[in-house]
């Protein structure tokens, strides 16, 4: 049938009549429609500029049957890396592949290959952005809420409303019209085909409101001269092109288009406004104003907020469509603006930028971290330069070190970095297990850099890092080694295992000696077992500004347990020291050790501090074995072997729950922090063993000791021990408690995900403790240890 006549009434606009258009005309439509209507199911692997990693459903439809091109959106094609599949109304599945995807607008293309689909009817939707008008009848058809065929009706109400502004740290439209209908479209309908009754695709659908049934659709004219350039470009080659260049140009400025009654608000004269109207085509109501502009684009320095656009290259522009036409011709060339700032005219000379560069294609993959150039939407949305080093995903390497996404890196191991090679640059010169400084800024916090210290991937959890480049010819990435082969990041060892072969530990040879007090987790945890923050009191390098006092105290002990006679022996039993201590007051009348026990700390205490030790753990993102809840824990142990080769520390399993994980050990008695490696995990029952290398201590080997373990007498109901662990900020705390059952069973249940809990244990009860945040040890008076205060994994 002919396509519905326009009629134009005064200056408002047209309105199209369709009262002559049936029920019979819509199903013959819908079922020329609804076969070449395909559900996208999509993967991304990684994130990428806007996009985070995951999967979704989508809409999308075929607009080249010969070609096999079809048209979704830009956020299902995705910037990325993307795995998608097509499913068809018959059931029938065949991969896709994306073919292009534009740098703003929300539209994309996927390639398939048309042989195979062997049993499925079905013709390409034709694209007509001129048959869109206020008052058209329309359906939209597609996935809508994972249905896999919906159709909706609406009616075009708007065919000038500005972009949906989706997120501010996301993927958003701009410098174009959208159109809205009230058609109440939800989740899984992007990318449907907006069609009226003669089965022609007048829009595209991109987004809607969630309060309200109001969708909003992309006028699909720069979707057109895409897909014919696609299409030249393939016809040119006569096969599919290795690759498509669809010329796009840009400012960098972003416009919005204002009515005339605000832009003589912003100064416009009325001679200006008088020409515009009648040069403009009938109905028109504004023009364009700038709205930002990215720093140290074209048009930085030259272009303001306010400013009113009037001319470009001569031609009177007040529309989004002819405004892109002309950068989009002009890609590389030099193009004339006249603007009105406060009333008075300007004239600018800017260079059209080329879009695409400036829109990544690569990203460099290191140590779970995606890290690629700032792109053009994150510019615009942070208010940055283009091409700064941009976070992504941080990964394990900087989310342990607490870099967020969205982060702008500066400077890394003490080199600014200002693009993406230099940080490759300087990660090549780096080796596994090196902590460096990185300086880091965020678009929330813009004006204030920050610092923090960054461990490079000791123990080679992920690759060496990937450089992943798109591939237009194959919608694939390729990925290469981003480092030379002979830099120290690759050639450097790992940090080699403690050997722990020769060395008995009798001690823990048997669990039995070592009665477990069972700490039913509830608090900070929404399955029992605590997550601690990780902005730790205790800096990276084991000291804090903010603890100046605390390790001054800590170096000047360790200074006159060296110097002085008759303080605790650095290999001396804990025992008989402290049983000598109290026989020979006199001998250490004036030292450290005598001030320490006349204070409020219990001898206890003091006796066992030098054994303590404060654990970080941190698991690899890619280490979650065995049902691990957590990537970060916290957790005192106790050190039961100390010489010079070899240190042993005994700690709960639910602070150490796995081996793959990186350890950091801070001493109570030494004001340092090294690494540890797991040499045990009891099958059954809550206690893991963690060796570390005495030599890494230097000067504080000397105060470190193990504590003298006491299995035997068996503890008894009303014994009085002493409750002892650390703090976060490594204070010894202690606290008198009395044994109200020395023997019970511990009863955990099972979790909803299979993991490690403890099984065929007894542990002992107390009247009092310091609450299931707090984990330590029990001894007796004398500071010998008779049971671990453990954390166990509840939920």
């Amino acid at each position: 049938m002919e396509s519905p006549a326009k009629e134009e009434v005064g200056g408002e606009l047209a309105m199209e009549i369709e009262s002559s258009v049936t029920a019979e005309d819509w199903r013959r439509a819908l079922s020329r429609v609804v076969p070449a209507v395909a559900v996208l199911r999509t993967t991304a692997p990684r994130a990428f500029d806007t996009e985070v990693a995951g999967a979704s459903y989508a809409t999308g439809f075929v607009v080249d049957k010969s070609r096999g091109i079809i048209l979704t959106n830009r956020h299902v094609v995705k910037p990325g890396p993307v795995v998608a599949e097509a499913m068809f109304v018959n059931r029938e599945e065949i991969p896709v592949y994306p073919l292009y995807r534009d740098p703003v607008h929300d539209f994309g293309f996927f390639r398939y290959d048309p042989g195979a689909i062997k049993f499925l009817k079905y013709d390409e939707i034709p694209l007509d952005p001129e048959a869109a008008s206020v008052g058209l009848e329309i359906r939209v058809v597609g996935n809508d809420s994972g249905e896999k065929v919906s159709i909706l009706a609406g009616t075009l109400a708007r065919l000038d409303r500005e972009a949906p502004y989706y997120k501010k740290d996301g993927y958003n439209d701009f410098n174009t019209f959208y159109m809205q209908a009230a058609s109440g479209t939800k989740g899984g309908s992007s990318g449907s085909p907006v069609v009226d009754c003669q089965g022609r695709a007048v829009a595209l659908n991109a987004g809607s409101k969630s309060s309200s049934a109001s969708a909003f659709f992309l006028p699909l004219d720069r979707v057109v001269r895409a897909l014919n350039l696609i299409r030249d470009c393939w016809d040119g080659f006569g096969i599919k092109p290795e690759s498509v260049y669809i010329p796009r140009g840009t400012l960098q400025v972003t416009f919005q288009h204002k009515g005339f009654e605000e832009t003589r608000r912003l100064g416009l004269r009325n001679e200006t406004e008088q020409m515009v109207r009648v040069v403009s085509p009938a109905g028109e109501t504004g023009m364009l104003v700038v709205d930002s502009v990215v720093p140290e684009g074209p048009a930085h320095k030259h272009l303001e907020p306010g400013d009113v656009l009037v001319r470009m290259n001569g031609e009177v522009v007040t529309q989004f469509l002819t405004m892109e036409t002309l950068l989009d011709d002009s890609v590389g060339r030099e193009i004339d603006l006249q603007i009105e700032r406060g009333g008075a005219p300007l004239t600018v000379k800017l260079e059209v930028e080329d879009l695409h560069s400036i829109t990544p294609n690569h990203f460099l993959e290191v140590s779970g971290a995606v890290i690629h150039p700032l792109s053009y939407q994150q510019a615009r949305n942070f208010r940055f330069k283009c091409g700064l080093v941009y976070v992504a995903e941080a990964g394990y390497m900087l989310s342990r070190a607490s870099v967020p996404r969205h982060s702008i890196i500066k400077k890394f191991a003490g080199e600014d970095i200002e693009k993406l090679d230099d940080l490759i640059a300087v990660i090549s010169k780096l080796s596994r297990g090196a902590r460096v400084p990185l300086e880091y800024v965020k678009y929330t916090d813009r004006y204030r850099n920050k610092s923090v210290l960054v461990t490079v991937d000791q123990h080679g959890w992920y690759a060496p890092p990937q450089l992943y480049t798109r591939n237009d010819a194959t919608g694939l990435w390729t990925a290469k080694s981003a480092i030379p082969l002979d830099s120290p990041f690759v050639v450097s060892a790992h940090r080699s295992h403690l050997d722990v072969n020769s060395n008995s530990v009798s001690p823990l040879a048997e669990p039995s000696p070592m009665d477990l007090k069972c700490q039913h987790e509830s608090e900070n945890s929404a399955d029992g077992c605590i997550k601690m923050q990780t902005d730790d009191e205790i800096g990276m390098d084991g000291s804090h500004s903010g603890e100046d006092s605390l390790v001054e105290k800590k170096r000047r002990r360790v200074d006159e347990d060296i110097a002085v006679e008759g303080t605790i022996s650095s290999y001396g039993d804990l025992d008989d020291t402290k049983g000598g201590a109290l026989r020979h007051p006199s001998s250490v009348e004036g030292s450290d050790l005598a001030r320490t026990i006349s204070s409020n700390a219990s001898l206890a205490e003091q006796v066992i501090e030098p054994a303590l030790v404060m654990f970080e753990v941190h698991v690899p993102p890619i280490c979650m074995l065995d049902g691990v809840h957590s990537q970060h824990f916290f957790g005192t142990g106790v050190i039961i072997h100390h010489s010079d080769s070899l240190g042993l520390v005994a700690v709960d399993r639910n602070t150490v729950a796995v081996s793959i994980s990186d350890i950091m050990l801070s001493f109570a008695a030494y004001p340092i922090e090294i690494p540890a490696e797991v040499v045990f995990l009891h099958p059954v029952h809550n206690f893991a063993l963690v060796a570390y290398d005495p030599s890494a201590l230097g000067a504080g080997a000397s105060v470190i000791r193990a504590a003298k373990l006491l299995p035997e007498p068996a503890l008894r109901r009303g014994d009085s021990v002493y409750l002892v662990g650390l703090s976060r900020s490594l204070q010894a705390t202690s606290r008198k408690s009395t044994i109200t059952n020395p023997c019970t069973a511990v009863n955990i249940g099972s979790a909803d995900c299979p993991r490690y809990r403890a099984i065929n244990m007894e542990v002992i009860e107390l009247d009092t403790d310091f609450g299931s945040s707090f984990s330590g040890i029990l001894t007796d008076e004398q500071g010998r240890v008779q049971a671990l205060w453990a954390s166990f994994s509840t939920q």
